[in-house]
């Protein structure tokens, strides 16, 4: 029997960890993405205030990653539409699959169908079917509503919660959680798109009865406003105090730090290297894996080479797609004890 692996997420984060699984996996492994429906921004954003639909572009983003059809039809999917009127900024992709629900009168229908198109390996779950809307409580004691605001937050966040509170998970969505033999929570937004999660009705209970290898893939990068200055114990605190403990067995950190040009870039804009340390962490009951994870490490990355001052406008810090996936897959070896 193959390996059941459940990857939870949204925003960048989650595609890039289905593009590694889906090359890593073997045939008789099975995939399944379950994605945070909370967006209320862009497209995505204008299509749910206009029509009353999901919001549909991280879903769309999962598709893509999933996908082992023609380039031409993913690109077909992430097109986007110039202008600012009218279609203007709009994803082609969200268009589909919000017509394509309306017409199957199935958000699952929708997704299913669109899987199909795109032949994508594995397979994609809303998180909820409900028309969810974030909430955050900030430490200067001030609300604030909706995900694109919470995530651009000058005060700590100290508590999230959802509208309407607790809403119930789409079909399958806790079978998958029960059934699987890795849990994947990360990399991504903490509380706009990995929180969001455990406040699914039985996803947090679900995850706390696992028996499979459940991992918080470490952030390599702090974001400004929603996790100033956190370190990765501050991630693991924050995710027991909003849903409770015992939901993580590991946290997959990078063991290399970032270079000098990259951090001072992100530090102009707000962001540092998420600290690690393995100490703290592993005294809230969590293993900490170091393993090297990113892949931002081009031969040109030379502090000596004038180039990179041009190109380091080009250079982005992120999860390299089939280390991020071999770590992941080692850490399912470990927990059971085995070899694949």
């Amino acid at each position: 029997m193959g390996l059941k692996v459940v990857a939870l997420g949204g925003g960048t984060g989650l595609p890039v960890v289905l593009r590694g699984l889906k090359r890593t996996l073997s045939p008789a492994d099975s995939l399944t993405a379950i994605v945070s429906v909370t967006d209320d921004g862009g497209s995505s954003g204008r299509l749910r205030r206009a029509y009353n639909v999901l919001p549909m572009g991280d879903i769309r983003n999962c598709l893509v990653a999933l996908s082992d059809n023609e380039p031409l039809m993913s690109q077909l999917f992430q097109y986007r539409y110039g202008g600012r009127d009218g279609l203007g900024g709009h994803a082609l992709g969200n268009l589909i699959l919000a017509a394509l629900a309306k017409c199957c009168r199935s958000y699952l229908k929708a997704i299913e169908t669109s899987g199909e198109v795109l032949a994508i390996r594995g397979r994609i779950l809303p998180a909820t079917l409900d028309n969810v809307i974030l909430r955050a409580r900030l430490a200067d004691g001030r609300t604030v509503r909706g995900e694109s605001r919470i995530s651009k937050s000058t005060s700590p966040i100290v508590q999230v919660v959802t509208d309407p509170p607790w809403p119930d998970p789409a079909p399958g969505v806790l079978k998958a959680i029960r059934d699987a033999d890795l849990i994947v929570l990360g990399p991504g937004s903490l509380f706009t798109s990995i929180i969001p999660h455990l406040l699914v009705r039985g996803v947090a209970r679900a995850l706390a009865r696992s028996g499979g290898a459940r991992v918080l893939v470490g952030n390599l990068m702090t974001q400004p406003g929603e996790t100033s200055g956190f370190s990765a114990a501050d991630h693991l605190a924050a995710i027991t105090r909003i849903a409770g403990p015992g939901l993580i067995d590991y946290y997959l950190a990078p063991s290399r730090p970032i270079g000098p040009a990259l951090a001072r870039r992100y530090a102009r804009e707000g962001a540092i290297p998420v600290r690690t340390s393995p100490r703290a962490i592993e005294a809230s009951g969590v293993r900490c894996v170091e393993r090297d994870l990113d892949g931002e490490r081009p031969a040109a990355l030379k502090e000596r080479h004038h180039a990179l001052k041009v190109r380091d406008h080009a250079l982005k810090v992120r999860h390299h797609e089939g280390k991020l996936a071999r770590a992941l897959l080692a850490i399912a070896e470990r927990h059971f004890g085995r070899r694949r």
